[in-house]
Formats: structure tokens, sequence, C-alpha cells
């Protein structure tokens, strides 16, 4: 039998906070549309029960993902770290960073029955323990330290490392990404040339003002660190200064007049320029010298991988990009006699299974992105997600009706300054990495 309440009746309800009950016994609800019911047992009541069950439960009551974690707090000189308490009489200790006590961290970290260990990505201090901890069958997690500073208060070290396993054992802490050790070895090598190049430029701006406090135009006519800029610098070096045998070192295909050149290769020679302009070139000459050992064990460690396709049963498609063509005819015409060109192509090929180089923007940056994630793209679960680790997409926080901000990520990668990742590239690469993927 229905019940007839007023609306005033619902609102003095709501007030008070009472029930109106039917004659059943039904508790009397009022809905979104005005319309009177009676409530009745829902079908989804029993997991509203267990979710509200599940909300009371205490801290120390609800399943912890982490039991068996550690939290280290990485510093240079010393390490404190701490277990569970219920896993040794002192749960936290402090060990130097020597190998021996590192070694002895590990040993007392598997008598506590540790499997997983968070740490702080301070610096490269965390490397050493983290390799000493795989090579014993636990799992280092490095997380990144702003997800911990957001609790006021003033910790010492003693406690931070209690707060760090603390954080790990409830599944508060996000591991970084760290590919596997056959990558991350060539990426130690990949980022230790990067730095050499970076240095090396350092020395070519150095020979650049130098020419120019000489007054030496050749910028301006022709590449100054190019092949036939770097044989005049060479020249001047050994003595000479008739610009008329300076400008027959050029190349044949520079279009410069020859006039234009030798005007330009007149200049004021003072001692102090030239002594400066000398010892640039000789540790540019030093730097490519470490390049070139960088790329040969670089070429080592690549041969060491297992292809996934073998060319000669599945041949490369043709290459597609005319100007890498072009490229590669320049660059074969300048390759010295007697020495092996490593195509980056046919190689990338084999470790990946598929053509990278195709995508827009990783014609020559496949090499530096394999060394970064490697080729496991299970650690993805869509290319999506791996586009958006590459700080790629756009970082919008949604706050109410609308997006509080945006733009990318500030997160710092090694491809983050390299500028073939374009905006106009985004979609193209994540339709690429789904065949990848393999979906």
């Amino acid at each position: 039998m229905a019940v007839a309440v007023s609306w005033s009746v619902f609102q003095k309800m709501a007030k008070t906070k009472t029930r109106m009950k039917g004659p059943d016994g039904r508790v009397i609800r009022k809905t979104g549309s005005k319309k009177r019911k009676l409530q009745g047992k829902s079908k989804y009541s029993h997991r509203k029960q267990r979710t509200r069950q599940e909300k009371q439960k205490s801290i120390e009551n609800r399943p912890w993902p982490e039991p068996h974690a550690a939290g280290i707090d990485i510093g240079a000189r010393d390490m404190y770290v701490a277990v569970p308490p219920d896993r040794d009489e002192h749960p936290v200790r402090v060990f130097d960073t020597f190998t021996a006590d590192l070694n002895e961290l590990a040993e007392w970290l598997k008598a506590c029955g540790v499997t997983t260990v968070a740490m702080e990505s301070t610096g490269v201090y965390w490397i050493p323990i983290a390799e000493i901890l795989e090579g014993r069958g636990m799992r280092p997690c490095v997380v990144d330290a702003r997800h911990m500073k957001n609790v006021p208060g003033r910790r010492t070290d003693w406690h931070e490392c209690q707060w760090i396993q603390f954080l790990h054992s409830v599944g508060l802490l996000r591991p970084a990404f760290r590919p596997e050790a056959q990558a991350c070895a060539l990426r130690a090598v990949v980022r230790h040339r990067g730095e050499w190049v970076q240095m090396a430029g350092q020395y070519v701006q150095h020979m650049h003002k130098a020419l120019t406090q000489i007054n030496l135009q050749i910028q301006h006519v022709m590449s100054d660190t190019g092949l036939t800029g770097l044989a005049i610098i060479d020249a001047i070096l050994m003595g000479e200064r008739d610009p008329v045998e300076l400008a027959k070192l050029r190349d044949p295909r520079i279009k410069a007049r020859p006039e234009i050149i030798e005007k330009s290769l007149v200049g004021n020679w003072q001692p102090e320029h030239w002594f400066t302009l000398k010892q640039s070139r000789r540790l540019y000459a030093e730097y490519q010298q470490q390049l070139a050992e960088c790329d040969a064990e670089i070429e080592r460690l690549v041969a060491e991988f297992q292809p996934r396709v073998d060319p000669e049963v599945k041949p490369l498609a043709p290459d597609s990009k005319k100007s890498r063509n072009h490229a590669k005819k320049r660059k074969k015409r300048a390759q010295k006699p007697g020495t092996r060109e490593f195509d980056l192509r046919t190689e990338v090929y084999k470790l990946f299974g598929v053509d990278v180089t195709q995508i827009p923007g990783l014609e020559f940056l496949a090499l530096l992105l394999f060394s970064e994630v490697g080729r496991d793209m299970s650690r993805w679960p869509t290319a999506a997600c791996f586009v958006s680790w590459l700080a790629l997409c756009p970082d919008n926080d949604i706050s109410g009706a609308g997006c509080s901000g945006g733009g990318r990520a500030k997160r710092i990668t090694a491809l983050d300054n390299c500028s073939a990742w374009r905006p106009t590239h985004w979609t193209a690469v994540t339709r690429r990495w789904e065949t990848i993927c393999g979906e």
C-alpha cells in the first residue's frame, strides 16, 4: 500500500536526519524526480557493506602490498637502512659506503627476509648498492625523492629510512624505470659518449673564438670545423700564412669563389691567439679519438644482443628516407679506406625486429632510444603510456570541471633535448609503437 508524504515532510526528515517507515516496515526515500518509492534490498547491497567494512579497518588490519620491504636513505658516506620492526632486534642500522660494508648490508637484508628495497635516486650513489642487491635476488626500487617530501616536519636520516620503508610497504611509492642489465651497460656507454660530444663542442667554440680574434673569416664562407676548415687550421698551426696556399686546401664542392676564400684567410697573426687555437685544436682531436673508442665499444655491446630477426631471412624494405640516403653517400665518400661502416639501420632492425628508423624523428635516434628503454615493451601497457613516459604528451591536471594545467610534463629524459621530437610527430610515434607493442 503506497503512503503519500508531502515534500515539506521530506525536507523536515532531511534536517532532523529521521527516517519514515511505511506500514510494511520499509523506509521511504526521496528520488531525484520527487517521486515517492519504497526502499527495497539492492543486489549491490552486499558490495556496499563490504566496502564500508574495508573503510572501517585500521591501517594495521589492512593488507600490505609489500610486507617484505626495506628502505634505504642513501648518502655519500653513510647509508641508513630500515627493515620491518618484527624482523630484527635493531630494525635500523647504519652502514658505510665501502664495498665490504655494502655486501654486509645486502647479507643483513637477505637474513631479514627482505625481497624489495626502496631508495631515493640521489645522484649516482644508488647504483652500486642497487647492483649488489640485484645480484642477491632482491628488487631495488629507485623512487623520486619528490614523492616522499610532501610531509611537513624535519626528519633526520634515522627517521627518513623508516619513512621510506613504510611508504614502500603500503604501496605508495612508484619505482622508476630501469632496463635490464645488458641494456644498462649499453646506456652507460652511450651517455658517456654524449658527454664527450658536448665537451668536444666546447672546443669547437674555442677554435671559433680564436679564429675570430685572429680575424680569419672562414666561418662565413665554409664550415670552420669541417674537413676543409680543419685542414686549414692544421696548416696554420704548422706555420703556413700564405692565403693562396691555404685556399688550395679547400674542397672542390665549396661554392665560394677562390678570391673570396683567399680574402677570408688574411688575418692578424698574434702569438697569444695562435697559442689558444693550437690547444683547442689539440683537445678537439683528443676528444675525437675518445669518441672513436666509444663507437667501437658500442658496436661490441650491440653485437652481444640476441637479434630478433635475421635480415637475410626477412630483408629490410627499401629505405624511404631520401635525405638519409644522400647523407650515407656523402659519408661513404668521406670514409677513410680500410675502415668498416656501422650500419645503424640494419643493427637496429635486428634489435627491435621492425624498422623503427622509418618513424619520423627516429632516423638517427633509434640506437639512443634502445639504450634508454631496451626492447622489452611489456613494461608499458599501451603505446600511449610509453609516449607519456617519454614526456611527449600534454600533462592535463583536471580539477573540478576543467583543466588546471597543461603543457608537457616536466621530466628530463635523454631524448628530451633532441629537436627531432616535435609535436607533429607524436601521432606517428604512437601509431608506430602500437605495432612494436603488438597491439
